[in-house]
């Protein structure tokens, strides 16, 4: 009677598996465009690095990565249980976050005096300011991660919202270290381009030195494009989901369902769009904020 209790406990436990298989599968079908954006993004966000430091930022990235997992699996399992309307607005804010910070890179990039300033100093100062920019780095990709891994979460949690509890819990877990594992090892993988050239380069074989000169001519442009493909994702997923949680989203969606084949381009370029504005209107309040709490603290 044991035995047979034990081997029905295995075939239920070996259902529930291969449920959560599948539906973690569908769940990161639909979770693949935000992973594409998500890895030009974070790819974007350890660009400057020097070089021996490249794969320890990513590192402190992906572990910032998990503790966000950490965080906003149980989070989204209780929002959407307890009070399922706060997950459009608080993905709204965080959309809306990530469009703040695409305008306040393009600001550092092309407004004059907008971006800090690196001046030569003493060697201990310098060290120490490297230091600090580069925590600063590592703080602002574990911020960006956060936002899109909520989305990712949530798209996945409503993948698998009809399940029960606990293959939640799976699918969701699976999913976010899948997305870790992943994103951060493709980014390991590009930031190190060029140093796999190199070795192919002194390599005596003549495919494997061509292959090498072609990394090390190719790399440098790789990154250039992510930095401005990552700077893009900002607007495009952040205005996509500004976008979702207002009815003029659906209204997009309508039109390109009936615009035909050029319907496919209406709702990216409308959530750059909105992205733009929303970000550009997030950063003007913010240095009027600033502004104004100077203007006090000088009172």
């Amino acid at each position: 009677m044991a035995g047979a209790s034990l081997l029905a406990l295995l075939d239920d436990i070996a259902s529930i598996l291969d449920d959560v298989a599948a539906m973690t599968k569908v769940a990161a079908k639909k979770t693949a465009g935000v992973l594409g954006d998500d890895l030009a993004l974070n790819a974007q966000q350890v660009s400057g690095v020097h070089a021996d430091r490249e794969l320890p930022v990513v590192w402190a990235v992906a572990v910032g990565s998990l503790k966000n997992k950490a965080i906003l699996v149980p989070a989204a399992l209780a929002i959407s249980a307890l009070a399922p309307w706060l997950v459009t607005p608080l993905l709204m804010l965080g959309g809306l976050y990530l469009c703040f910070e695409g305008v306040e890179k393009l600001a550092e990039k092309f407004l004059p005096g907008h971006g800090a300033d690196h001046g030569a100093g003493d060697l201990a100062a310098d060290l120490a300011d490297f230091e600090a920019r580069e925590a600063e780095k590592i703080k602002g990709a574990v911020r960006t991660d956060f936002v899109l891994s909520a989305e990712i979460i949530v798209i996945a949690l409503g993948t698998v919202a009809a399940m029960p509890f606990l293959s939640q819990v799976l699918v969701l877990t699976g999913i976010g270290l899948l997305m870790t594992v992943g994103v951060y090892g493709l980014v390991a993988a590009i930031v190190k381009l060029d140093d796999l050239g190199l070795l192919l380069a002194a390599r005596p074989n003549a495919l494997a030195q061509r292959l090498g000169r072609l990394l090390l001519l190719g790399a440098p442009w790789l990154m250039k494009a992510l930095a401005v493909v990552g700077t893009a994702a900002m607007f495009l997923v952040g205005g996509g989901i500004l976008l979702h949680g207002l009815p003029l989203g659906h209204m997009i969606e309508h039109w390109a369902d009936t615009a035909g084949a050029t319907g496919v381009l209406l709702p990216p370029l409308a959530a750059v769009g909105t992205g733009l504005v929303a970000g550009t209107l997030a950063l003007a309040a913010f240095t009027l904020l600033m502004a104004a709490r100077k203007r006090l603290g000088k009172k």
